[in-house]
Protein backbone atom coordinates (compact mmCIF):
# COMPACT_ATOMS: atom_id res chain seq x y z
CA UNK A 1 0.00 0.00 0.00
CA UNK A 2 2.81 2.37 0.90
CA UNK A 3 4.51 1.67 -2.44
CA UNK A 4 1.28 2.45 -4.34
CA UNK A 5 0.94 5.72 -2.46
CA UNK A 6 4.56 6.58 -3.27
CA UNK A 7 3.99 5.88 -6.98
CA UNK A 8 0.83 7.98 -6.94
CA UNK A 9 2.67 10.88 -5.27
CA UNK A 10 5.54 10.63 -7.78
CA UNK A 11 3.31 10.77 -10.86
CA UNK A 12 1.18 13.51 -9.36
CA UNK A 13 4.32 15.55 -8.83
CA UNK A 14 5.43 14.96 -12.43
CA UNK A 15 2.04 16.06 -13.76
CA UNK A 16 2.19 19.16 -11.56
CA UNK A 17 5.69 20.00 -12.78
CA UNK A 18 4.66 19.48 -16.43
CA UNK A 19 1.55 21.63 -15.98
CA UNK A 20 3.60 24.34 -14.26
CA UNK A 21 6.18 24.34 -17.06
CA UNK A 22 3.47 24.65 -19.71
CA UNK A 23 1.87 27.51 -17.80
CA UNK A 24 5.26 29.16 -17.37
CA UNK A 25 6.04 28.90 -21.10
CA UNK A 26 2.58 30.13 -21.98
CA UNK A 27 3.00 33.14 -19.72
CA UNK A 28 6.43 33.96 -21.11
CA UNK A 29 5.27 33.67 -24.71
CA UNK A 30 2.20 35.83 -24.28
CA UNK A 31 4.09 39.18 -24.62
CA UNK A 32 5.73 37.96 -27.84
CA UNK A 33 2.43 36.80 -29.28
CA UNK A 34 0.69 40.04 -28.34
CA UNK A 35 3.45 42.49 -29.31
CA UNK A 36 2.06 45.25 -31.50
CA UNK A 37 3.31 47.77 -34.02
CA UNK A 38 4.95 51.09 -33.16
CA UNK A 39 6.74 49.58 -30.18
CA UNK A 40 3.57 48.57 -28.31
CA UNK A 41 4.49 45.84 -25.83
CA UNK A 42 8.15 45.98 -26.80
CA UNK A 43 9.47 46.32 -23.23
CA UNK A 44 7.48 43.32 -21.98
CA UNK A 45 8.54 41.29 -25.01
CA UNK A 46 12.19 42.15 -24.45
CA UNK A 47 12.07 40.96 -20.85
CA UNK A 48 10.21 37.78 -21.79
CA UNK A 49 12.57 37.02 -24.66
CA UNK A 50 15.62 36.84 -22.38
CA UNK A 51 13.89 34.12 -20.35
CA UNK A 52 12.52 32.31 -23.39
CA UNK A 53 15.99 32.16 -24.96
CA UNK A 54 17.13 30.25 -21.86
CA UNK A 55 14.37 27.64 -21.99
CA UNK A 56 15.43 24.00 -22.47
CA UNK A 57 15.42 22.40 -25.93
CA UNK A 58 12.27 20.47 -25.00
CA UNK A 59 10.41 23.80 -25.32
CA UNK A 60 11.14 24.18 -29.04
CA UNK A 61 7.91 22.49 -30.28
CA UNK A 62 5.87 24.85 -28.08
CA UNK A 63 7.83 27.82 -29.43
CA UNK A 64 7.14 26.67 -33.00
CA UNK A 65 3.46 26.47 -32.14
CA UNK A 66 3.60 29.99 -30.70
CA UNK A 67 4.93 31.22 -34.06
CA UNK A 68 1.53 30.24 -35.50
CA UNK A 69 -0.20 32.61 -33.10
CA UNK A 70 2.18 35.56 -33.36
CA UNK A 71 2.26 38.39 -35.90
CA UNK A 72 5.32 38.98 -38.07
CA UNK A 73 7.13 40.90 -35.34
CA UNK A 74 6.43 38.31 -32.66
CA UNK A 75 7.37 35.57 -35.10
CA UNK A 76 10.83 37.13 -35.48
CA UNK A 77 11.31 37.33 -31.70
CA UNK A 78 10.36 33.67 -31.24
CA UNK A 79 12.52 32.60 -34.17
CA UNK A 80 15.52 34.37 -32.60
CA UNK A 81 14.85 32.67 -29.26
CA UNK A 82 14.79 29.25 -30.94
CA UNK A 83 18.12 30.04 -32.57
CA UNK A 84 19.64 30.85 -29.18
CA UNK A 85 18.36 27.58 -27.72
CA UNK A 86 19.63 25.48 -30.63
CA UNK A 87 23.04 27.15 -30.58
CA UNK A 88 23.38 26.20 -26.92
CA UNK A 89 21.94 22.70 -27.03
CA UNK A 90 22.41 21.16 -30.44
CA UNK A 91 23.09 17.65 -29.14
CA UNK A 92 19.80 17.22 -27.30
CA UNK A 93 17.16 18.72 -29.55
CA UNK A 94 13.75 16.96 -29.56
CA UNK A 95 14.05 16.15 -33.26
CA UNK A 96 11.22 13.58 -33.28
CA UNK A 97 8.76 16.11 -31.88
CA UNK A 98 10.00 18.78 -34.28
CA UNK A 99 9.43 16.35 -37.17
CA UNK A 100 5.91 15.65 -35.88
CA UNK A 101 5.28 19.38 -35.84
CA UNK A 102 6.63 19.72 -39.39
CA UNK A 103 4.45 16.87 -40.66
CA UNK A 104 1.27 18.50 -39.38
CA UNK A 105 0.11 20.63 -42.32
CA UNK A 106 -2.39 22.43 -40.11
CA UNK A 107 0.47 24.53 -38.75
CA UNK A 108 1.42 27.85 -40.31
CA UNK A 109 3.86 27.74 -43.22
CA UNK A 110 6.58 29.88 -41.61
CA UNK A 111 6.70 27.72 -38.49
CA UNK A 112 6.82 24.48 -40.50
CA UNK A 113 9.56 25.90 -42.71
CA UNK A 114 11.56 26.88 -39.63
CA UNK A 115 11.08 23.39 -38.18
CA UNK A 116 12.59 21.96 -41.35
CA UNK A 117 15.55 24.36 -41.14
CA UNK A 118 16.26 23.12 -37.59
CA UNK A 119 16.18 19.48 -38.71
CA UNK A 120 18.30 20.28 -41.75
CA UNK A 121 20.92 22.06 -39.64
CA UNK A 122 21.27 19.44 -36.90
CA UNK A 123 20.24 16.15 -38.51
CA UNK A 124 20.72 16.61 -42.27
CA UNK A 125 20.30 12.92 -43.05
CA UNK A 126 16.81 12.87 -41.55
CA UNK A 127 16.03 16.13 -43.33
CA UNK A 128 16.99 14.53 -46.65
CA UNK A 129 14.64 11.63 -45.90
CA UNK A 130 11.79 14.10 -45.41
CA UNK A 131 12.29 16.06 -48.64
CA UNK A 132 10.35 13.68 -50.96
CA UNK A 133 7.30 14.00 -48.70
CA UNK A 134 7.04 17.70 -49.56
CA UNK A 135 6.18 17.19 -53.23
CA UNK A 136 2.49 18.02 -52.64
CA UNK A 137 3.02 20.32 -49.69
CA UNK A 138 0.86 23.48 -49.52
CA UNK A 139 3.89 25.40 -48.18
CA UNK A 140 5.60 26.39 -51.42
CA UNK A 141 9.06 26.79 -49.88
CA UNK A 142 8.94 23.13 -48.78
CA UNK A 143 7.46 21.93 -52.06
CA UNK A 144 10.22 23.79 -53.90
CA UNK A 145 12.90 21.71 -52.15
CA UNK A 146 11.21 18.46 -53.22
CA UNK A 147 10.72 19.69 -56.79
CA UNK A 148 14.39 20.72 -57.02
CA UNK A 149 15.46 17.23 -55.98
CA UNK A 150 13.22 15.58 -58.56
CA UNK A 151 14.48 17.93 -61.28
CA UNK A 152 18.04 16.93 -60.42
CA UNK A 153 17.19 13.22 -60.56
CA UNK A 154 15.40 13.66 -63.89
CA UNK A 155 18.32 15.47 -65.49
CA UNK A 156 20.69 12.73 -64.32
CA UNK A 157 18.58 10.04 -66.01
CA UNK A 158 20.40 8.83 -69.15
CA UNK A 159 17.42 7.10 -70.76
CA UNK A 160 15.61 9.75 -72.83
CA UNK A 161 12.11 8.30 -72.46
CA UNK A 162 12.47 7.84 -68.70
CA UNK A 163 13.95 11.34 -68.41
CA UNK A 164 10.96 12.82 -70.24
CA UNK A 165 8.56 10.89 -68.00
CA UNK A 166 10.32 12.13 -64.86
CA UNK A 167 10.37 15.72 -66.10
CA UNK A 168 6.72 15.59 -67.07
CA UNK A 169 5.79 14.19 -63.65
CA UNK A 170 7.65 16.89 -61.74
CA UNK A 171 6.29 19.58 -64.07
CA UNK A 172 2.82 18.80 -62.70
CA UNK A 173 4.08 19.32 -59.15
CA UNK A 174 6.13 22.51 -59.65
CA UNK A 175 4.60 25.83 -58.66
CA UNK A 176 7.46 28.36 -58.80
CA UNK A 177 7.89 30.06 -62.15
CA UNK A 178 11.66 29.58 -62.38
CA UNK A 179 11.42 25.83 -61.73
CA UNK A 180 8.60 25.42 -64.25
CA UNK A 181 10.65 27.23 -66.87
CA UNK A 182 13.72 25.12 -66.05
CA UNK A 183 11.74 21.91 -66.52
CA UNK A 184 10.17 23.15 -69.76
CA UNK A 185 13.60 24.07 -71.17
CA UNK A 186 14.94 20.60 -70.31
CA UNK A 187 11.97 18.96 -72.01
CA UNK A 188 12.47 21.20 -75.03
CA UNK A 189 16.01 19.85 -75.37
CA UNK A 190 14.46 16.39 -75.61
CA UNK A 191 12.04 17.60 -78.28
CA UNK A 192 8.97 18.09 -76.08
CA UNK A 193 7.31 21.49 -76.37
CA UNK A 194 5.54 22.89 -73.31
CA UNK A 195 2.84 25.56 -73.46
CA UNK A 196 3.84 27.67 -70.45
CA UNK A 197 0.91 30.04 -70.92
CA UNK A 198 -1.55 27.17 -70.55
CA UNK A 199 0.45 25.38 -67.88
CA UNK A 200 0.90 28.43 -65.66
CA UNK A 201 -2.47 30.00 -66.37
CA UNK A 202 -1.42 33.39 -67.72
CA UNK A 203 -4.23 35.72 -68.77
CA UNK A 204 -3.34 36.75 -72.28
CA UNK A 205 -6.63 38.18 -73.65
CA UNK A 206 -7.67 41.62 -72.40
CA UNK A 207 -9.65 44.69 -73.31
CA UNK A 208 -7.53 47.83 -72.94
CA UNK A 209 -8.13 51.56 -73.04
CA UNK A 210 -5.79 54.54 -73.01
CA UNK A 211 -3.67 56.51 -72.96
CA UNK A 212 -4.79 58.80 -70.15
CA UNK A 213 -2.61 61.54 -68.70
CA UNK A 214 0.06 60.82 -66.07
CA UNK A 215 1.92 64.15 -66.14
CA UNK A 216 3.94 64.71 -62.96
CA UNK A 217 2.85 61.18 -61.98
CA UNK A 218 -0.58 62.50 -60.99
CA UNK A 219 -2.42 59.90 -63.04
CA UNK A 220 -1.76 57.20 -60.47
CA UNK A 221 -4.18 58.80 -58.02
CA UNK A 222 -6.48 60.44 -60.59
CA UNK A 223 -9.73 58.57 -61.03
CA UNK A 224 -10.46 58.02 -64.72
CA UNK A 225 -13.85 56.72 -66.00
CA UNK A 226 -12.90 52.99 -66.20
CA UNK A 227 -12.52 53.02 -62.41
CA UNK A 228 -16.21 53.92 -62.08
CA UNK A 229 -17.74 51.63 -64.67
CA UNK A 230 -16.65 49.21 -67.38
CA UNK A 231 -18.50 49.84 -70.62
CA UNK A 232 -16.74 48.66 -73.78
CA UNK A 233 -18.98 50.85 -75.92
CA UNK A 234 -18.05 54.13 -74.24
CA UNK A 235 -15.45 56.62 -75.45
CA UNK A 236 -13.59 59.00 -73.15
CA UNK A 237 -11.28 61.97 -73.38
CA UNK A 238 -7.73 60.69 -73.16
CA UNK A 239 -4.37 62.40 -73.11
CA UNK A 240 -4.30 63.06 -76.85
CA UNK A 241 -7.97 62.91 -77.80
CA UNK A 242 -10.78 60.40 -77.58
CA UNK A 243 -9.95 56.86 -76.45
CA UNK A 244 -11.97 53.67 -76.67
CA UNK A 245 -11.70 50.03 -75.62
CA UNK A 246 -9.92 47.57 -77.90
CA UNK A 247 -8.84 43.93 -77.73
CA UNK A 248 -5.26 43.18 -76.78
CA UNK A 249 -3.57 39.81 -76.54
CA UNK A 250 -0.09 38.35 -76.40
CA UNK A 251 1.68 35.23 -77.62
CA UNK A 252 4.65 35.72 -75.27
CA UNK A 253 5.66 32.42 -73.64
CA UNK A 254 5.24 33.93 -70.17
CA UNK A 255 2.13 35.93 -70.89
CA UNK A 256 3.86 39.33 -71.04
CA UNK A 257 1.69 42.12 -72.47
CA UNK A 258 3.77 44.95 -73.94
CA UNK A 259 1.45 47.96 -73.78
CA UNK A 260 3.84 49.89 -76.04
CA UNK A 261 2.67 47.63 -78.88
CA UNK A 262 -0.88 48.81 -78.30
CA UNK A 263 -0.37 52.55 -77.84
CA UNK A 264 3.24 53.26 -78.85
CA UNK A 265 6.27 54.11 -76.72
CA UNK A 266 4.66 56.92 -74.77
CA UNK A 267 5.63 58.66 -71.54
CA UNK A 268 3.56 60.08 -68.69
CA UNK A 269 0.55 57.95 -69.55
CA UNK A 270 -1.94 55.55 -67.99
CA UNK A 271 -3.67 52.54 -69.52
CA UNK A 272 -6.34 50.20 -68.17
CA UNK A 273 -6.69 46.47 -68.88
CA UNK A 274 -9.87 44.57 -68.09
CA UNK A 275 -10.90 40.92 -68.20
CA UNK A 276 -13.52 38.66 -66.68
CA UNK A 277 -12.80 35.55 -64.67
CA UNK A 278 -15.22 32.69 -64.20
CA UNK A 279 -15.07 30.84 -60.89
CA UNK A 280 -16.96 27.65 -60.10
CA UNK A 281 -17.20 28.59 -56.40
CA UNK A 282 -16.44 31.22 -53.81
CA UNK A 283 -12.75 30.74 -53.12
CA UNK A 284 -9.55 32.20 -51.72
CA UNK A 285 -7.01 32.90 -54.44
CA UNK A 286 -3.74 34.66 -55.13
CA UNK A 287 -3.45 37.34 -57.79
CA UNK A 288 0.06 37.17 -59.25
CA UNK A 289 1.33 40.19 -61.15
CA UNK A 290 4.61 41.07 -62.80
CA UNK A 291 5.27 44.70 -63.74
CA UNK A 292 8.07 47.23 -63.37
CA UNK A 293 5.58 50.09 -63.68
CA UNK A 294 3.26 51.63 -61.11
CA UNK A 295 -0.06 49.75 -61.02
CA UNK A 296 -3.37 49.21 -59.27
CA UNK A 297 -5.59 46.11 -59.15
CA UNK A 298 -9.36 46.03 -58.67
CA UNK A 299 -11.42 42.84 -58.36
CA UNK A 300 -15.18 43.23 -58.52
CA UNK A 301 -14.84 47.02 -58.10
CA UNK A 302 -12.74 46.65 -54.94
CA UNK A 303 -9.20 48.00 -54.89
CA UNK A 304 -7.02 45.03 -53.89
CA UNK A 305 -3.51 46.49 -54.12
CA UNK A 306 -1.61 49.52 -55.41
CA UNK A 307 2.10 50.02 -56.10
CA UNK A 308 3.29 53.56 -56.81
CA UNK A 309 6.85 52.77 -57.93
CA UNK A 310 8.55 52.77 -61.31
CA UNK A 311 11.30 50.79 -63.02
CA UNK A 312 12.95 49.04 -60.09
CA UNK A 313 14.54 45.92 -61.52
CA UNK A 314 12.73 44.15 -64.34
CA UNK A 315 9.34 42.57 -64.82
CA UNK A 316 9.26 39.07 -63.35
CA UNK A 317 6.65 36.35 -63.19
CA UNK A 318 4.87 36.41 -59.80
CA UNK A 319 6.73 39.57 -58.86
CA UNK A 320 3.82 40.47 -56.58
CA UNK A 321 1.50 37.94 -54.96
CA UNK A 322 -1.69 39.37 -53.47
CA UNK A 323 -4.17 37.30 -51.46
CA UNK A 324 -7.79 37.82 -52.41
CA UNK A 325 -11.08 36.15 -53.25
CA UNK A 326 -13.16 35.19 -56.25
CA UNK A 327 -16.91 34.86 -56.00
CA UNK A 328 -18.87 32.10 -57.68
CA UNK A 329 -19.67 33.13 -61.23
CA UNK A 330 -18.23 36.05 -63.18
CA UNK A 331 -15.58 38.32 -61.65
CA UNK A 332 -14.30 41.63 -63.04
CA UNK A 333 -10.53 42.20 -62.97
CA UNK A 334 -9.21 45.68 -63.76
CA UNK A 335 -5.56 46.72 -63.90
CA UNK A 336 -4.23 50.26 -64.14
CA UNK A 337 -0.68 50.40 -65.52
CA UNK A 338 1.17 53.74 -65.32
CA UNK A 339 4.23 54.96 -67.21
CA UNK A 340 6.32 57.87 -65.88
CA UNK A 341 8.48 60.60 -67.44
CA UNK A 342 11.90 58.88 -67.39
CA UNK A 343 13.54 58.48 -70.79
CA UNK A 344 16.51 56.18 -70.12
CA UNK A 345 16.55 52.99 -72.19
CA UNK A 346 15.75 50.87 -69.14
CA UNK A 347 12.56 52.86 -68.47
CA UNK A 348 10.83 52.25 -71.81
CA UNK A 349 9.00 49.14 -70.62
CA UNK A 350 5.26 49.56 -70.10
CA UNK A 351 4.12 46.02 -69.48
CA UNK A 352 2.63 43.38 -67.20
CA UNK A 353 1.79 39.71 -66.90
CA UNK A 354 -0.96 38.31 -64.75
CA UNK A 355 -2.26 35.00 -63.48
CA UNK A 356 -4.45 33.68 -60.68
CA UNK A 357 -3.69 30.65 -58.52
CA UNK A 358 -5.14 28.98 -55.47
CA UNK A 359 -3.19 29.52 -52.19
CA UNK A 360 -0.90 26.56 -53.01
CA UNK A 361 0.17 28.11 -56.32
CA UNK A 362 -1.98 25.88 -58.55
CA UNK A 363 -3.11 28.03 -61.52
CA UNK A 364 -6.77 28.72 -62.19
CA UNK A 365 -7.55 28.77 -65.90
CA UNK A 366 -10.62 30.90 -66.04
CA UNK A 367 -10.17 33.88 -68.37
CA UNK A 368 -13.04 34.55 -70.75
Amino acid sequence: MNSLISIFIFFSAQIFIFSKNVQTESGLLKPLIEIGSNGRGNDSASLAWKKIANLPPSSIPNLLYAMNQANELGDNWIRAAISKITERSNVSLPIDKIISFLNDQEHDGDSRQHAFYIIQAYQPERANELIPTFINDPVLSLRRVAVAEKIRYAKEETNKQKRIELLNAVLKKARDADQIKEIAESMNIDGIQTDLVELMGFFVNWQTIGPFDNSERKGFEKKYPPEDKINYNEKYEGKNGQVSWSSFETSHELGLLDINLQFGELKEVVAYAHTQVESELNQDVQFRIGSKNAWKLWVNDKLIFARDEYHRGKTRVDQFVINGKLKKGSNDVLLKICQNEQTQSWTKQWEFNFRITDPTGTPLHSSK
